[in-house]
């Protein structure tokens, strides 16, 4: 039996930027650049108690919470902050899978400590975490990682949630599928469509019925229906994609866009450079005015050997979009994926 442990910082971006100014503990404090269109990247939890949070435009922010106070984010601090707390996942396991700088899963199946309760090797991550950086973590431990995912969202802030695995029918039986990592807002539509509110209500669900109405993803709601999720905690994940968006002050037709790809590109690049890596696919993006988001991928059998070569590939991409002149857009981005470490390899065939 696995002994799986999520970690979940509690506010992370957010705690970071209080522990320097305590006096903005008790207030409304959102992490956010000042934007026009700005959207919330963290939201303290007295923000939360006025509705506030991430992925909120500021805009609608504003409206809920006039007196928020906005902090600029500083991600080279966060991600700093970030090392140091998986310096400390690192005394207990190398099975770390890092989700984001501020989560992560750790198998603790075996430990180098020794330690023999997941339960105690949670509760000292989570002391040694406070020691080091003053902040707090929230926990979830569970024979898998579905389960410690959703533990760990229990107690928040600065709590533990403890799944035995003579617990597990018990725990989830009643648990509401949105709870359900990647239940998103239409899955969940079509899931309360079907009359179906929770787990409990989802065992009563034959496989190939959910695999009918939700295709692969019903075969892994059927599984996590019987608390069953047999995925590996992936050590040393790769990044999957380096990105880059800007977001206009005001609403643009694509030949108005024209002069920001570079810009994006360019910074793209250097982040790439930057991690010695290398890139087989390349993505764009655009958000029309009414959100709508327009995406198209190409990957390649080897990897882009330039810039100039991403430039070219990004305008192919958006011939291939085929976009009509009078659509406006709120934001555009790129992004490279397919990496891997740098190595010699042939030129790059763009067709």
């Amino acid at each position: 039996m696995r002994k799986i442990i999520h970690i979940d910082m509690d506010a992370f971006y957010a705690s970071v930027e209080l522990r320097e100014r305590p006096e903005l503990q008790h207030l409304p404090v959102v992490i956010s650049s000042h934007h026009p269109r700005a959207v919330i990247a963290a939201a303290s939890y007295p923000a939360r108690q006025f509705g506030l949070r991430s992925a909120m435009s500021m805009g609608q922010a504003k409206k809920l919470c006039p007196q928020v106070v906005v902090i600029e984010p500083n991600f080279d601090k966060y991600r700093e902050v970030s090392q140091q707390i998986h310096e400390i996942f690192q005394q207990y396991t190398p099975l770390i899978e890092p989700l984001s700088l501020d989560e992560a899963y750790l198998d603790v199946t075996e430990n180098l400590k020794n330690i023999p309760s997941a339960t105690e090797v949670a509760e000292c991550i989570r002391a040694d975490i406070f020691k080091v950086t003053g902040l707090t973590a929230s926990a979830g431990v569970a024979p898998n990682k579905f389960l410690a995912k959703v533990a760990s969202d229990w107690n928040k802030p600065n709590g533990i949630c403890i799944i035995k695995p003579s617990q597990v029918q018990h725990f989830i039986h009643d648990l509401p599928l949105k709870k359900i990592p990647g239940v998103g807002k239409v899955t969940q539509e079509k899931l309360t469509s079907l009359n179906l509110q929770t787990l409990g209500d989802l065992q009563q669900i034959d496989e190939n019925v959910l695999i009918h109405h939700f295709g692969k993803y019903g075969k892994q709601l059927f599984l996590f229906a019987q608390g069953v999720d047999e995925r590996p905690v992936q050590a040393e994940r790769q990044r999957q994609q380096i990105s880059k968006e800007t977001t206009f002050d005001d609403d643009l037709t694509l030949e108005q866009c024209s002069g920001y790809w570079d810009t994006l590109i360019e910074r793209v690049w250097l982040s790439l450079d930057k991690k010695q890596m290398s890139a087989r696919g390349v993505t764009v993006k655009l958000k029309l005015k009414n959100f709508q988001v327009l995406q198209h991928s190409k990957s390649f059998k080897t990897a882009l050997k330039s810039q100039q070569e991403m430039v070219q590939v990004i305008q192919i991409l958006l011939n291939e979009m085929q976009i009509p002149s009078h659509f406006q857009f709120r934001l555009i981005g790129v992004g490279l994926y397919q990496l891997a470490e740098q190595q010699d390899e042939s030129q790059l065939s763009l067709w």
